[in-house]
């Protein structure tokens, strides 16, 4: 018996269908730049109030008191309807990753290196951000400086691949590419039935998820993993009670310190004895969620000034809560001396449920969710 061992030839796969072109991938990519442009600066917008610049630390503005909301809402919506403009991107220049041979030049190495970064960057926003609107993190890093940072390289391979692809870009940019680069007429209805379809994938998956943040389209928040009606009191839980670590010895001998010049302490039943005021302001999240509710307490500004603050003190706030990253929290004055700044006590006419703070929580305008301290035991002026 005689054996022969045959290996394998690999061959680079061929493309035959149309619209592997440049027309085809600057109409796309115009969008999806549209979309990156927008989840970038929103990103950064929410990057800076989460975890400000110490030139900024006790200067960030309270207004508009929706700022947040807005903000965060078309981060998350920008960055889902990047996925399939992004996934058909891929597709219209995929067959580019294939030439031979793969590389011809220095220059060419590098225009090939820096797609790569610009691909798998993209890939990496737009995918992490989409688990963390689900809260799944199944990676031992720390997502949000991560996520911050590859949103600064996604940038910079961005622009120098517009700056390398910028002929090409232009050529095509306008609806009829001029003279030789002209486009066999056969391919515009496709091209025109291609856009259509993307433009229907960006339009269902943006109004099956953005419900959860634009509460007038909640009725349709079929795919996103948050409804902003659902939850106790009409407002949904990221981090319930139990998950914080709040136990009920430590709900019993409660009481609220408040520490300046002139130190005290408070007990729930002397809190509720103070003026109370009602507002109305959203819960923001970073995973884009928001809802607006009903919140009644005392002004923050009021427990400070009995303490003796100096106007311009930056706030410590600390929680109950055994673990987590924002256990403690710094407020900059702006926000700590604005009237809609509460430590709450109720919500939407109710006494405040200890899934969302009892038995006092901060609520503030223009503030990321994860800063509005629940549990709170402690402010102290610094």
């Amino acid at each position: 018996m005689r054996f022969s061992w045959r290996f394998p030839v690999l061959k680079y796969p061929s493309f035959t269908g149309r619209l592997h072109d440049a027309r085809t991938a600057t109409a796309v990519g115009r969008l999806l730049g549209a979309a990156i442009a927008v989840c970038l600066v929103t990103g950064l917008i929410s990057h800076v109030l989460q975890h400000p610049p110490a030139v900024l630390a006790n200067d960030l503005p309270s207004r508009p008191a929706w700022g947040y909301r807005v903000s965060q809402g078309l981060h998350t919506a920008s960055g889902i309807a990047a996925v399939p403009l992004l996934l058909v991107k891929l597709w219209s220049v995929y067959p580019r990753l294939f030439v031979r041979p793969p590389v011809r030049s220095v220059p060419h190495a590098l225009e090939r290196l820096s797609v790569a970064v610009l691909v798998a960057t993209a890939l990496f926003e737009l995918f992490s951000g989409l688990l963390n609107i689900a809260q799944w993190y199944p990676w031992p890093f720390s997502f949000v400086p991560v996520h911050f940072a590859v949103g600064w390289l996604l940038t910079g391979s961005l622009l120098l691949h517009m700056a390398v692809k910028y002929p090409q870009i232009a050529a095509h940019w306008r609806r009829r590419s001029p003279g030789t680069l002209a486009l066999p007429a056969e391919d515009a209805p496709d091209r025109r039935a291609l856009l259509a379809a993307l433009g229907g994938a960006v339009g269902a998956v943006t109004l099956t998820t953005v419900g959860q943040s634009v509460t007038p389209l909640a009725g349709l928040d079929l795919l996103a993993p948050r409804h902003p009606g659902h939850g106790e009191q009409g407002l949904p839980v990221n981090r319930t009670a139990a998950g914080a670590g709040i136990t009920e010895r430590a709900l019993r001998e409660w009481r609220l310190s408040i520490d300046g010049p002139r130190p005290y302490q408070l007990t729930l039943d002397e809190l509720r004895a103070m003026p109370q005021h009602e507002v109305t302001l959203p819960i923001a999240c970073v995973e884009g969620w928001s809802k607006s509710a009903r919140w009644t307490g005392v002004r923050v500004r009021d427990l400070l000034d009995r303490a003796g603050a100096p106007e311009g003190a930056l706030v410590r706030v600390t929680s109950l809560q055994q673990h987590g990253a924002y256990r403690v929290m710094v407020m900059p004055h702006t926000y700590a001396r604005d009237p809609l700044t509460l430590l709450a006590l109720g919500l939407n006419g109710r006494v405040l449920p200890p899934d969302h703070g009892f038995p006092a929580r901060i609520i503030a305008p223009n503030r990321p969710g994860v800063l509005q301290t629940k549990w709170v035991s402690r402010l102290e002026a610094l």
